[in-house]
């Protein structure tokens, strides 16, 4: 299973490219964008203008012109938490864990309450070797907003493969599939965990899940501005990619 898991690396950061309505409320606030908006600086059309076009140009593949852009972003609005993920995405897929590293290190320091920004700072820290720190950073997503559902999967994935803790990855994993209704692979590395754990109901033996089935950790979109989920609602996960 562990081939399978391992593959390729991310965690989904927000609906991609993400919307302008409702940023002013949400960038600084609460993972469900409930903080009191009177306590939150405004946000300026002008930058989220510029937020699009470094967006469009992250997605067109201009990597070098988009972290630009999201660095000066990030300078001047430091409230932007979405400009801070995305451009530790940059820094994440040009192997510069460190800097990704420092950068969403900067977003939670600015937006604790960013639930996209503590499950990125875990995947970017797993990635490095770092496994009990990921495991604190995925708790301090949750803790933001429990419904955080990249969070649930990526956690799960660290404590099976990394930490040795199938009974605790199980408990994750059922809630990510709870909260996004995601069958396969997710159904059969439930069952396998379920097995492993001595959990499975006798009169319905699960199978094995096979190495090439077992779910990665969520691909990484680029995040909205506040990047934060509607409120009430999990955010959305990437289905799982095949192995890296």
């Amino acid at each position: 299973m562990a081939g399978g898991a391992a593959g390729t690396a991310g965690g989904t950061a927000g609906t991609a490219g993400g919307t302008a309505s409702g940023a002013n409320n949400a960038a600084a606030g609460g993972a469900s964008g409930t903080a009191n908006p009177s306590a939150q600086p405004d946000i300026p059309k002008r930058a989220l203008s510029e937020f699009d076009r470094a967006v469009g140009l992250m997605k067109a593949g201009n990597s070098g012109e988009a972290e630009l852009e999201f660095k000066t972003l990030a300078a001047g609005y430091p409230q932007l938490a979405g400009a801070q993920i995305n451009l530790a995405l940059l820094q994440r897929k040009a192997n510069r864990l460190d800097e990704a590293e420092a950068t969403l290190k900067a977003a939670v320091d600015k937006n604790p309450n960013s639930a996209s920004a503590w499950n990125e700072l875990g995947l970017t820290q797993r990635m490095r070797g770092q496994f009990p720190d990921a495991a604190a950073s995925y708790e301090k997503a949750l803790a933001a907003d429990p419904n955080f559902a990249p969070a649930h999967r990526n956690y799960a994935v660290l404590l099976d493969l990394y930490l040795n803790d199938p009974e605790h990855a199980l408990t994750e994993l059922e809630r990510y599939k709870e909260l996004t209704g995601e069958d396969k692979p997710v159904t059969s590395w439930i069952a396998e965990l379920r097995q492993r754990t001595g959990k499975t109901t006798p009169r319905k033996p699960a199978a094995p899940a096979p190495t090439d089935s077992a779910p990665t950790e969520t691909e990484s979109a680029p995040a909205s501005p506040a990047a934060q989920p509607p409120v009430g609602q999990p955010a959305p996960a990437q289905p799982a990619p095949g192995r890296g």
